[in-house]
């Protein structure tokens, strides 16, 4: 699995790119069929941090994650739950497509 983090109008530091890829590491065991993710920081606004996350995953369309904090490292922090939360219902709803509905 391949993991690319690149910043607009931002540097990124090795901190800031060790961080990325440690948050962004542990999806693999929530879905375990992704080959790529992509984690792009930006500067928003005034004070405030932007982050997309792209994950690249087989037989599927691309996960995708948009998230606004005054902190990169809550920005990483929360995209990666809500690619939790979306990775696991994808999951779910692989598991449950083959099994019919219980018949009353």
């Amino acid at each position: 699995m391949e993991i690319i983090v690149s910043g607009r109008h931002l540097d990124i530091t090795d901190a800031i790119r060790e961080y990325a890829s440690e948050k962004m590491s542990k999806l693999p065991r929530y879905f375990d069929r992704i080959q790529s993710i992509e984690v792009i920081a930006a500067k928003a606004e005034r004070n405030e941090m932007a982050v997309e996350v792209i994950v690249h995953a087989e037989h599927t369309d691309p996960f995708i994650v948009h998230t606004h904090h005054e902190d990169l490292y809550a920005c990483f922090d929360e995209a990666a739950k809500k690619l939790e939360r979306q990775l696991t219902d994808h999951k779910e709803k692989l598991r449950n497509r083959k099994h019919s509905t219980p018949k009353q």
